[in-house]
């Protein structure tokens, strides 16, 4: 059999195992020299093979340089967010697959979120359209946690960890002041508020902040949150709320809205901030007290200070599983995470393959059960499911400066 090339990209949102993933891929792709002949890199996605911008990871990481690749944040290969057309007869289809049977593609490998799957099932269904044999697998990959048919995705585990973490901070520095205050955070977190509910994760003890968690999946009505927090001094004199970028009244409307104008990305949706500092104001102006907010912004996808040992090892074992699978003939289909549960009550993920078609453009957000009644609170349900996912430490290697020695791509 003539060996064929491999090529993957990286699109959407960096998180803090993106390049774990690639890892994977990379390294599983070189112990097949039989079949793989070389293995190829697309700068800034589809979008920059489309511009012809490819590296050779033979020339980018000679000998064992690739290992750095873990400890990288961001996406090595940069990103983009580049929507195909929806139909397969738009002439980029053929001008992108002749691009790939000029540079002798034989497998095909997408690391991203849902917009980045929406691109994996394009090009699979336009290769079974016209009977290429190019194998195309789509990576996972989101700290929104929001991919759909998997338990969770690679990216999440790490970026709940930093959130957790931090509010945890953010805590301690609040109860110094025996004096009425008021602390929101504002997280990530556009429809699905998997993010923000990890805030919960913080806690040490029943009772502790954050007292009030909001999420996207609930209807906000600022008067009942005003009431909250009022009810909330008489637990701490020090509140910490933690709310997700994209929490909304009842006609739909972001409470980002309010007071902001808000604009849209290439793929139509709303760029979301300034919730916080509307709620801030809020609580200053009604309720007379203290009021301070945090956003932490990309913070939670850029972080390997806080990179969740679990949420690397599931990286590079989903970008190991998708090679292995495409070399086995699989196309059109996702990395996806299986959770098992064992007697003991111990975690243990597996990954499996589901059909990308099933998954973009569609959105997983957090049960309505693991929801408070009042919608201010998150239940024990999520925090069983969510705390084995930001377990470990990962010793991250640090240059004759002190600081992270991170790969950057020339």
């Amino acid at each position: 059999m003539s060996k064929k090339n491999l090529i993957v990209g990286q699109s959407g949102g960096p998180t803090a195992v993106i390049n774990s993933s690639l890892y994977g891929v990379v390294s599983e792709g070189l112990r097949h020299p039989e079949q793989i002949q070389h293995i190829y890199g697309m700068v800034n996605g589809i979008e920059g093979f489309l511009a012809g911008t490819v590296l050779d990871f033979a020339t980018a990481f000679p000998g064992s340089s690739l290992e750095k690749l873990k400890t990288t944040p961001g996406a090595y290969l940069g990103s983009c967010r580049y929507k195909l057309p929806e139909s397969l007869e738009d002439p980029v289809y053929p001008r992108l697959f002749q691009k790939f049977r000029e540079m002798n593609i034989g497998w095909f490998f997408y690391i991203g979120g849902n917009d980045s799957m929406d691109t994996v099932s394009k090009l699979s269904r336009y290769a079974a359209q016209t009977g290429s044999d190019i194998r195309i697998i789509g990576e996972p990959k989101t700290i929104d946690n929001d991919l759909v048919h998997t338990d969770h995705t690679p990216g999440f585990g790490s970026a709940a960890r930093y959130v957790a973490s931090t509010v945890r901070e953010i805590t301690i520095d609040a109860n110094v002041y025996e004096k009425k205050s008021v602390t929101i955070v504002e997280i990530m977190g556009r429809h699905a508020g998997w993010l923000t509910a990890a805030s919960a994760l913080a806690r040490k003890y029943k009772g502790d902040n954050p007292l009030l968690i909001y999420l996207p999946e609930t209807t906000f009505d600022q008067e009942a949150f005003l009431k909250a927090v009022e009810k909330s001094f008489e637990k701490n004199c020090n509140v910490i709320v933690c709310v997700s970028e994209g929490i909304h009244d009842a006609e739909g409307t972001f409470i980002c809205e309010y007071d902001s104008s808000v604009g849209t990305d290439t793929f139509g949706h709303k760029m979301l901030a300034g919730c916080g500092k509307y709620l801030e104001n809020l609580v200053r102006s009604r309720l007379g007290v203290k009021a301070r907010s945090v956003e932490l912004n990309v913070s939670q996808r850029c972080s390997v200070s806080m990179m969740s040992a679990t949420d690397q090892m599931e990286a590079v074992t989903a970008g190991n599983f998708g090679v292995q699978a495409a070399l086995n003939g699989e196309t059109g289909k996702m990395v996806s995470f299986l959770r098992e549960t064992g007697t003991d009550g111990s975690y243990s993920m597996k990954c499996s393959l589901e059909d990308v078609n099933a998954i973009c453009n569609e959105e997983k957000t957090v049960p309505a059960d693991w929801i408070t009644a009042d919608g201010s609170d998150v239940t024990q349900d999520f925090l069983d499911y969510a705390a084995p996912l930001i377990q470990g430490t990962v010793e991250i290697p640090l240059g004759t400066d002190g600081l992270p020695d991170f790969v950057y791509r020339k």
